[in-house]
């Protein structure tokens, strides 16, 4: 079981769900549809990593960790995380629909929110729950503005 757990990390979760849509991909469209399909998943995956950046970006100005189940030592709610609690999280999310769509995966894009139910119960959950213990009022007040997705 120890051995599970070194692979529990979102990463690779996404990496594994990347391989699913692409194992899946049944490209039909072709032409001008395939063309909007490419540049559509490009601009996707684009705005998903630029997401995760900026998030970073903010954690590290921060000095927190962005390493899930680790203590964060600051709660984080300006940038990013002014209109997403998971802005990293989403941009996986991102990532996986712009793959999907580049590949023209189908059931690629109907695993976005099968990723998204698994971060939230393997990761999110857990990290919302400490940063309640961690921060209290603060916590729910900045949970109770801000969606957890967008």
């Amino acid at each position: 079981m120890q051995v599970l757990r070194m692979f529990d990390w979102p990463p690779v979760w996404l990496v594994l769900f990347v391989a699913l849509a692409w194992l899946t991909a049944m490209p039909v469209a072709s032409g001008a549809a395939a063309t909007f399909l490419h540049f559509a998943g490009w601009a996707t995956i684009g705005l998903g990593a630029g997401l995760m950046g900026l998030a970073a970006r903010e954690m590290a100005r921060a000095a927190t960790t962005i390493v899930p189940g680790r203590d964060p030592t600051r709660l984080v709610t300006r940038g990013v995380f002014a209109w997403s609690r998971n802005p990293i999280y989403l941009g996986d999310l991102m990532i996986l629909a712009g793959l999907s769509l580049i590949w023209q995966s189908w059931i690629g894009l109907a695993l976005v929110p099968v990723l998204g139910r698994v971060l939230a119960r393997r990761f999110i959950e857990d990290e919302e729950a400490r940063l309640r213990r961690m921060f209290g009022a603060e916590a729910e007040a900045w949970m109770g503005r801000v969606r957890r997705w967008l």
